[in-house]
């Protein structure tokens, strides 16, 4: 085989390599993002700061975190910055009234584009939101981030969502609801069925 050929051949596999080195990497921020997201939070281990510091490192430190469209707008807003980020968050987790006590996120649609050292990623994402008076919502938006890849690490460096829309459920539609995930506790011994 030609020398030359086989040369650019290498080269090609070596850039589809990058390519779906960086969609899975863009693939486990997003599922970390959401999990770390979720209420109760299933990460074993972590308080409350330690869930908004892990959040804050899934972005580059000029990342942008920004609610946008007629509803979002009003609703979120814009943090740019660590800083920022991390009071965005802060106020999200704060306790209120009435308290959320579930909060799941879901993701499905995606289109991943990798362009060397930047991305962009499109999604649709359902939450239900179930509070401590019985109240629930479904909520559904589009998502529409950026990546870059800092010092040889992916980070998100933006963070756009749009809402779909928000539906109210009615009380109760849920049963079960846990007040805390035991899914990722160590050494967890799982009872046997008789």
């Amino acid at each position: 085989m030609d020398l030359e050929l086989l040369n650019k051949e290498f080269a090609s596999i070596k850039a589809e390599l990058r390519v779906l080195r960086a969609e899975s990497d863009i693939r486990r921020i997003m599922a970390r993002y959401m999990l770390l997201c979720d209420v109760p939070l299933p990460e074993h281990g972590l308080d409350g700061q330690g869930r908004l510091r892990e959040i804050v490192n899934l972005f580059s430190a000029d990342a942008r975190w920004e609610g946008v469209g007629s509803y979002y707008d009003n609703q979120f807003g814009a943090s740019v910055g660590h800083e920022q980020l991390y009071e965005h968050f802060e106020r999200f987790f704060k306790p209120g009234s009435p308290q959320m006590i579930l909060n799941c996120h879901y993701l499905t649609c995606e289109q991943i584009h990798v362009r060397g050292e930047e991305a962009e990623g499109q999604w649709v994402h359902f939450q239900p939101w179930i509070f401590d008076d019985g109240s629930s919502v479904l909520r559904s938006s589009r998502l529409n981030n950026a990546f870059r890849c800092v010092d040889g690490v992916w980070k998100m460096s933006r963070y756009r969502t749009e809402n779909v829309f928000i539906a109210p459920l009615p009380n109760g539609w849920a049963t079960n609801v846990p007040d805390r995930s035991v899914l990722m506790t160590p050494g967890l011994k799982v009872a046997a069925r008789a």
